[in-house]
């Protein structure tokens, strides 16, 4: 018999983009705590969440974006391409963050929704000014909610050297980063707070692990290979993990056997350092997606063009959805939410968000090829590659 699940093909995969505008819309829904519909997100079904799903896209679309640069040119070009990346979502977090603070003291100011100032960790812009200052453009602060955007660009930071691992051999890349995460949760080294004590919310040291494995993803992918090809007993062992994870997560069975035994970080459920458990889920997911052929099938439907959008769109997206995201807290705070007012506001902020995909996806159609001259003619271009690049988180 026949198995009906079969790898993907090499190459820009379209599920790429889909998967990551699914992984922005459920990020969205969950940070709008209280609302009904997210208890229907994918948290709620297995010991990961959306953020594992997307650092493990962007890991894939940073190995398929910018690996190239390291074989064929210069490796400062190359790596200055990956640090501007970073330096831009650095910006982004630094002005959403400002935006943040705005919204909340508005609410409380002018709406009287004086709770938003005991949350988000908002109390050390009160209590301490100066030290909160200092400590938000240095990512010592960070704003609940406002903890990706530090993650991706501390991971694009140190991609240069995971790619050049990688394009040596994928296998040392993800044991480098498996020693690297181990000592991470032996030791629990993190980077620091500042004004408050304790570290990152998403510990880089440990998230660098589930980022690298989707850059050896990602250059597997160019080569026209997978990472981990089908073996039809790999396939059912990974869904069989996954209908337990649903299982004790409906159950709520709490601690899995072996907790006092075992390193926290082995045995937890632990986020902060990518618990073993939340790690296995999120790549079991993803190879029981991948082999799925009808997968590749649904996502030509017309009905998800445009969750594909916000997909390729993603940094603009993202930090719309983080900022909307504020007002729409400020707003159940304010006005008794219900059921009707929770699909209404989450609706709107999804409408926005895709907005802002489809103007910034216009403006790219407009733009003219960029051609140089090769001669006494012109050479296009990589629309293609630079399409993929301005998609990566």
């Amino acid at each position: 018999m026949n198995a009906p699940f079969i790898p993907a093909s090499a190459g820009r995969d379209q599920r790429l983009d889909v998967f990551r505008g699914l992984a922005l819309i459920t990020i969205f829904i969950n940070h709008v705590p209280g609302n009904l519909y997210e208890n229907f997100t994918s948290r709620n079904f297995g010991f990961s969440d959306a953020a594992e799903a997307f650092v493990l896209m962007s890991g894939i679309a940073v190995g398929l974006a910018y690996s190239r640069g390291f074989q064929s040119g210069s490796l400062r070009s190359a790596c200055m391409k990956i640090w501007r990346r970073a330096g831009l979502l650095y910006i982004t977090h630094i002005v959403t963050s400002v935006m943040a603070i705005g919204l909340v003291a508005a609410g409380a100011l002018y709406l009287g929704v004086f709770e938003m100032l005991s949350r988000i960790n908002f109390g050390p812009l009160l209590t301490k000014p100066l030290q909160t200052m200092v400590g938000l453009p240095l990512l010592g602060h960070q704003l609940g909610y406002f903890n990706i955007l530090p993650l991706y660009a501390a991971l694009l930071i140190i991609s240069p050297l995971y790619i050049l691992v990688g394009l040596r051999s994928p296998l040392a890349l993800i044991g480098l980063a498996i020693g690297v995460w181990m000592l991470a949760g032996m030791f629990r080294i993190n980077l620091p707070n500042y004004p408050n004590p304790g570290g990152w919310f998403f510990n880089p040291v440990s998230w660098q692990l589930i980022f690298a494995i989707g850059i050896a993803g990602g250059l597997c992918m160019l080569e026209g290979r997978r990472l981990v090809p089908y073996r039809a007993w790999f396939f059912w062992l990974c869904s069989a993990f996954l209908i337990f994870s649903y299982v004790w997560i409906a159950l709520r069975a709490g601690a899995l056997p072996g907790r006092r035994m075992l390193p926290f970080f082995i045995a937890g459920f632990d986020k902060t350092f990518l618990s073993l458990p939340r790690l296995l889920h999120a790549l079991a997911l993803a190879y029981v997606l991948v082999n799925l052929t009808f997968i590749s099938r649904m996502f030509r439907w017309r009905v998800f063009r445009p969750v594909e959008l916000m997909g390729q769109n993603g940094l603009a997206v993202f930090a719309t959805g983080s900022v909307l995201a504020i007002a729409l807290q400020i707003l159940r705070l304010r006005f008794e939410p219900n059921l009707l007012s929770d699909a209404f506001l989450l609706v709107g902020g999804l409408a926005i968000q895709y907005g802002v995909a489809r103007f910034l996806a216009l403006q790219k159609s407009e733009r003219k090829p960029v051609g140089k001259a090769a001669g006494n003619g012109f050479i296009a271009a990589p629309v293609e590659k630079e399409k993929l690049r301005e998609s990566v988180l």
